[in-house]
């Protein structure tokens, strides 16, 4: 097994992640390496890894270095090392109207049950199928931000999640009450795989394959709306944030957007509000990451 890693200026990473995740949407392995500089990481058989040319011409200066290496044979056994459980703490209700909900426990399947289940939601990922396991930053604050607004949208409402990866942050709002749950996702293994863990979960998602720069999201457009509250996740880079922020058709009641660097928050957070008149109520942020709720007046 071949590991290919790319090593990249913390500020430029977000360049070069978009170009792995979209040669490698199996899953791409993020570590720190010094005080400046990322290390992406994505292992295939020879032959199945990305072409270099293509993503240094994608990156352009910001790639800083990359090398291959072989990896033992059991590699896949000691990649599962990286992969521990998440445990993401239910905020504690600030009034006597605010909802109580659960904690949320997320782990892959060789992983055990929390200690103490009680008010604890139990979610399985496996993380070899897709991108995004509520491990990386990004995912967990999304999380924390989804319990937040779970507290307050006593009813639930419906919840959209826009590159919905292995869909932890889908079954994560279906175990929070939400109805109905859509997840989208434009690679075919994502779709697979959000699906494949929905039923592992025993959650009730329609999961769909979705592109963004090409269609038009559900329910936001004339008559599509369903009844109460939309909550809309997305997960994703700046750059598809921005045109989600351009191209969205009308504004959802709530919007969770992550997969931000912390400089990247307020020009996001700018976009929507001036096109789509949304608020921001809360933010995240963690290291070098952040994610933000944004709500209509």
């Amino acid at each position: 097994m071949i590991r290919l890693a790319v090593r990249v200026r913390r500020d430029q990473a977000e360049l070069v992640l978009a170009e792995l995740l979209e040669l490698a949407p199996a899953g791409v392995e993020e570590l720190q390496v010094g005080t400046g500089t990322v290390e992406f990481a994505v292992y295939g058989a020879p032959g199945e890894l990305p072409r270099l040319p293509d993503l240094t011409a994608a990156a352009g200066d910001a790639l800083v270095e990359i090398s291959t290496s072989e990896t033992p044979d059991d590699w896949q056994e000691r990649w599962k090392q990286f992969h521990k459980p998440v445990l993401i703490t239910a905020p504690v209700p600030r009034s006597a109207a605010a909802r109580v909900v659960p904690s949320l426990h997320v782990r892959p399947p060789w992983e055990d049950p929390h200690a103490n289940d009680d008010d604890v939601e139990e979610i399985v990922i496996d993380p070899g199928q897709a991108f995004g396991t509520g491990a990386h930053a990004s995912t967990r604050m999304c999380l924390e931000l989804l319990l937040e607004l779970a507290m307050h949208e006593r009813a639930g409402g419906a919840f959209m999640d826009v590159g919905s990866g292995s869909g932890v942050l889908a079954i994560a709002a279906a175990r929070l009450g939400f109805r109905p749950v859509l997840a989208l996702d434009h690679e075919r293994e994502s779709v697979q795989a959000a699906h494949q863990n929905a039923l592992e979960n025993g959650a009730e998602i329609d999961v769909q394959r979705f592109e963004l720069r090409s269609q038009t999201l559900p329910w936001l457009g004339a008559g599509e709306r369903p009844a109460g509250s939309i909550v809309v996740v997305a997960n994703l880079l700046r750059p598809l944030l921005m045109e989600l922020a351009r191209d969205m058709p009308s504004a959802p009641t709530h919007l969770i957007a992550g997969g931000l660097l912390r400089i990247e928050v307020d020009e996001v957070a700018a976009a929507f509000g001036e096109r789509l008149n949304l608020l921001e109520r809360e933010r995240r942020e963690s290291g070098d990451w952040a994610a933000v709720w944004l709500t209509v007046p």
